[in-house]
């Protein structure tokens, strides 16, 4: 009767017993297993690379539980489909019947509103839902279905020597440039030249470079990262990078490496500061803290007699005007003055800076002045420039 079924189907594992490797998971004393047996089993994902038992293990599970079993794969499925197999597993209920189980198989696929239509059922225990992927639960799996389900990681099945070191010789290959190493990779890459270390980011960078990743999405990294990391300690590192990417667009591959390796180490070597994206982020958060507050009189457009005779743009300050084109106003909305959103880095560049502010903004900047009232800095020593 199975003749005509393939080998691995007819030779699937029926029990927990039966079932080889991942110990971690169906081992005599594992914690999953006894969930399993004393028939306490709560939503779970289960996530593992290409043929490691995933789908072999929920049936095992339905096996094991005595329940209805249905199973559904997100490659030929939609949400019609998602909501048959609610239903008829709701018909299924009776008093203390345990719950039947939905295996959707490559659970990633789904979108977000089919991941949506699974909500219902399974928060309200129509449904224990198993769903299987090979990717990342993090960045596929919607936060509301993640948050009620555990997940369990499977691991490849190394069984000889000879198949381990075909593992290791073809991890390279395997960079996948949608999934979890890609994000591991670009990560690495990123905190090696944030933390000035170029050997670290040339070696992340080849490992990109080997997994076959888009170079312009390495070089667009590098700006953001010029200006998040390196910023107005060496406000030339943002024209570098761009630069970079410009090449890379101009010159193609296998020359643009070089490029991509050029700016990494310079970059790499550049004194950090982060205080431009801190200033930013910290104004925004001030914005959705107060919300639309009306801008100084003074400050206003007054393209019109009307509104010049309202008030708008009176008593503004031109600053080229003044001595140094500098002359001091209030150029924040009343109620957010005194407010500090620009902090310098502690880099040689952005210490000129912090003193410049120090004598242009006298009690404002937080840099201490002297007796005469002249700028020091944080050692409390005279600038002498």
């Amino acid at each position: 009767m199975f003749s005509n079924q393939p080998l691995a189907e007819r030779m699937r594992p029926v029990s927990l017993d039966d079932y080889v490797g991942q110990e971690h998971l169906a081992g005599r004393e594992s914690t999953f297993r006894k969930n399993i047996e004393s028939g306490n089993v709560p939503s779970f994902i289960l996530w593992g690379p290409p043929g490691v038992g995933k789908t072999t293990l929920a049936q095992v599970i339905s096996t094991t539980l005595e329940r209805p079993f249905y199973r559904l794969s997100a490659v030929h499925s939609g949400v019609k489909e998602v909501r048959e197999t609610i239903e008829k597993a709701r018909k299924q209920q009776f008093f203390n019947s345990p719950n039947p189980i939905l295996f959707i198989d490559e659970i990633h696929r789904f979108s977000k509103s089919q991941q949506d239509s699974l909500l219902g059922a399974v928060e309200q225990g129509v449904i224990t839902l198993i769903g299987a992927t090979t990717e990342n639960p993090s960045f596929e799996i919607i936060s509301p279905l993640l948050s009620r389900c555990q997940v369990y990681i499977l691991k490849p099945i190394e069984i000889t020597d000879e198949m381990v070191m075909h593992h290791v010789q073809q991890n390279l290959a395997l960079y996948d440039k949608g999934g979890e190493r890609h994000y591991d990779i670009i990560s690495a890459f990123i905190k090696s030249v944030r933390g000035s270390d170029p050997n670290g980011a040339v070696y992340w960078l080849a490992r990109m470079v080997e997994g076959g990743e888009d170079p312009k999405f390495i070089a667009r990294r590098l700006i953001i990262l010029a200006a998040e990391d390196i910023g107005l300690a060496n406000p030339n590192a943002l024209l570098l990078a761009k630069s970079c990417f410009d090449a890379v667009n101009m010159t193609g591959w296998p020359e643009s490496r070089i490029i991509l390796s050029e700016t990494a180490i310079y970059l790499a070597l550049c004194p950090k500061s982060n205080s431009a994206y801190l200033a930013i982020d910290k104004a925004i958060a001030m914005v959705k803290e107060t919300g639309d507050l009306p801008v100084p009189l003074h400050l206003r457009n007054a393209p019109t007699r009307l509104m010049k005779d309202i008030g708008y743009g009176k008593n503004y300050k031109y600053a080229h005007s003044y001595p140094g084109s500098f002359a001091r106003e209030q150029f924040l909305p009343e109620k957010l003055e005194g407010n500090l959103f620009y902090l310098p880095g502690d880099n040689s560049r952005e210490r000129e800076t912090a003193l410049k502010l120090a004598a242009m903004w006298k009690g404002i900047y937080p840099y201490k002045t002297d007796k005469k009232g002249e700028p020091t800095d944080k050692n409390g020593e005279t600038d002498k420039d």
